[in-house]
């Protein structure tokens, strides 16, 4: 039997990891402190491997993009930000932060090959049946020289542990979301994006602990609690974890 979960909607279950669960939790996107806050440390982590765009209103393809939470940390950097979903209720809040939305599946994307500058696929790859299938759609949108950055969840015992049976238990993870046996293979993921000529580099990832603290505490005294920066993502040793990857498209 497939392991299932409760999702937020009452009386309704669902299996780990089905996309109806973002439309239960369409309200939660923009909240800093809402059980989607972590997706925003990341997209700032993220944004931050992005460099500025080499020609006005260069093709910047977000694969999983949800709201659009990459947006506001890419303003100012030149792009034409085209976020790609499966879900049209995030997609609908993404376009009301400036992203172009397209309805689609990140292992069959309706764009052409090569229009991209940069693909950017956060905390997307755990979430795909087929991740081999999304990362050769993400390279062949890649122009040559393209970047491609992603984060995603490492196949191993401790990010099971960490993310799914730990993690579960904390407000920055909703109950249900991951699928353990989705988790990236780090290795894996990279001879998968040597095959499409990105030669990918790593590094672990993760919330500092004394900002996450705080975080924890702020959000459990509620709406009395005066407002706090939100914990940085910072790099670590290990990639058992969570890790990000970033690299080129061979020319």
């Amino acid at each position: 039997m497939r392991d299932v979960a409760p999702a937020p909607t009452p009386g309704r279950v669902l299996p780990r990891n089905d996309p109806r669960q973002y439309d239960d939790l369409a309200g939660e996107w923009w909240r800093p402190d809402g059980v989607f806050a972590m997706l925003h440390w990341l997209a700032e982590a993220r944004a931050a491997l992005v460099p500025p765009a080499e020609s006005p209103g260069a093709l910047l393809v977000d694969l999983g993009c949800g709201a659009g939470l990459l947006a506001p940390h890419l303003a100012g950097k030149g792009y034409r930000h085209v976020g790609v979903d499966l879900t049209r209720s995030a997609l609908a809040q993404a376009a009301e932060h400036g992203v172009t939305p397209v309805n689609g599946d990140a292992t069959a994307v309706p764009l052409a090959d090569g229009c991209a500058a940069v693909v950017a696929a956060g905390e997307l790859l755990e979430h795909v049946p087929d991740w081999r299938r999304a990362v050769a759609e993400a390279c062949r949108l890649l122009r040559p020289g393209g970047l491609l950055v992603l984060d995603t969840l490492n196949d191993t015992a401790v990010s099971r542990l960490v993310a799914v049976h730990l993690g579960e238990r904390l407000p920055t993870v909703p109950r249900g979301i991951h699928d353990p046996r989705l988790f990236v293979d780090a290795r894996a993921l990279v001879a998968e994006c040597a095959r499409h000529g990105v030669t990918l580099r790593l590094r672990g990832v993760r919330p500092e602990v004394g900002g996450l603290l705080r975080w924890l505490l702020r959000r459990a005294r509620g709406a009395a609690a005066p407002a706090g920066r939100a914990p940085r993502i910072v790099p670590t040793r290990s990639t058992a974890v969570l890790y990000q990857g970033w690299g080129v498209r061979k020319g």
